[in-house]
């Protein structure tokens, strides 16, 4: 169990650690406050691969390593990943109105 130093290493060796096996791979996020440290870790219960950060901006790339996982596992492991974007997507979508109390 060895931290991966580079972000994209890390995605790229868990993507094909979940594609080789998506039955047994697990993907484990653990956040401790009082040390701001992020600890990402996937599994497969022969591999590990780990990556700790205490960096906002890399926090935020782990939101869109989540949403590839997500859709990984909803549609399968052969889903073309091109489409899958972050908030990104989210913020483009216009926004219902509704009849809400008027302030």
């Amino acid at each position: 169990m060895v931290y991966i130093v580079s972000w994209d290493e890390f995605v790229d060796r868990s993507l094909q650690l979940f594609k080789a096996d998506p039955e047994s791979t697990r993907y484990v996020v653990k956040y401790r406050h009082c040390d701001g440290k992020l600890v990402l870790k996937v599994t497969d219960n022969k591999e590990c691969l780990k990556f700790k950060t205490d960096q906002a901006q890399e926090a935020r790339k782990m939101e869109k390593l989540n949403n590839i996982f997500f859709t990984l596992m909803a549609r399968g492991p052969d889903v073309d990943l091109s489409e899958v974007n972050g908030k990104e997507q989210m913020e483009t979508q216009s926004v219902k109105k509704g009849r809400g109390r008027k302030q």
